[in-house]
């Protein structure tokens, strides 16, 4: 499996941080290219690697926060015009409601896209070839953390939300984890972790390695302390994600 960070920023985007968006692909197999999350700026992320948006056939939503979701539109019309009128979209309940009030403001792209709307809620489902598990965030709205799983590789991606033990469970044994860790220590915030908080919550799990994304301006600066805090409580490899990023999972030996 290779994870490749679209997008690593927050609902303050910076000239270097799209808003959220990952890239899954699976060399060895099943699984075929999978986009979670479609935040603004993620699809000229999409633009730059091999698969492009034209090779997107599913798309997994961890919620419907704008800045998750507010590429969907853009990546609909784009594969129109390039010929390719299929697409499923996953996500958490309410995903239908929300493609059809998109579509009801795009009227123009209705009828134009065989548009594959599936919703699902905690527990295991099979997404695009890849074995899926979810458990609810901790978040200002409904959303699911994922774990995906090949045969080669673990990956679970957080989503938004605080830094819970249901998502620190959910991540045992992962080659990587992509956690929310949106602002520095010394900023009272709800609903995402600091990284003191998230490193407390990470204790005495086995995860390979964590990346740090999601990431407000805020966090600017303080990169290096925010991993020291991490890994203060974490006894594992913590890093900050960055746009374009692309890690090879895949199992060695």
């Amino acid at each position: 499996m290779r994870v490749t960070f679209l997008g690593t920023g927050s609902a303050m985007p910076t000239g270097e941080r799209f808003q959220t968006g990952l890239l899954l692909e699976d060399p060895a197999g099943g699984g075929g290219p999978l986009l979670v999350d479609c935040g603004s700026g993620v699809l000229h992320g999409l633009a730059e690697t091999n698969v492009g948006y034209e090779g997107i056939e599913t798309v997994l939503l961890t919620h419907h926060h704008i800045d998750h979701v507010s590429d969907l539109m853009a990546l609909l019309k784009a594969r129109w015009l390039a010929g390719e009128t299929d697409l499923e979209v996953v996500g958490p309940d309410g995903t239908e409601e929300l493609l059809e009030g998109l579509l009801d403001v795009h009227e123009y792209m209705a009828g134009r896209i065989d548009l594959s709307i599936r919703e699902l809620g905690p527990g295991s489902e099979s997404v695009a070839g890849y074995d899926v598990e979810a458990v609810e965030t901790v978040h200002s709205m409904q959303g699911l953390a994922y774990r995906f799983e090949t045969d080669d590789a673990i990956f679970t991606f957080s989503g938004d939300g605080e830094a819970t033990e249901a998502v620190a469970e959910l991540a045992e044994g992962s080659a990587v984890l992509a956690h929310d860790c949106s602002f520095p220590d010394g900023i009272d915030v709800d609903n995402h972790p600091t990284p003191s908080r998230l490193g407390e919550a990470l204790s005495g799990h086995e995860i390979g390695r964590v990346y740090l994304t999601h990431l407000y301006p805020h966090t600017d600066g303080h990169h290096d302390e925010m991993t020291e805090s991490v890994e203060s409580a974490f006894d594992g490899d913590v890093r900050v994600a960055r746009d374009g990023l692309t890690v090879d999972l895949r199992r060695t030996g």
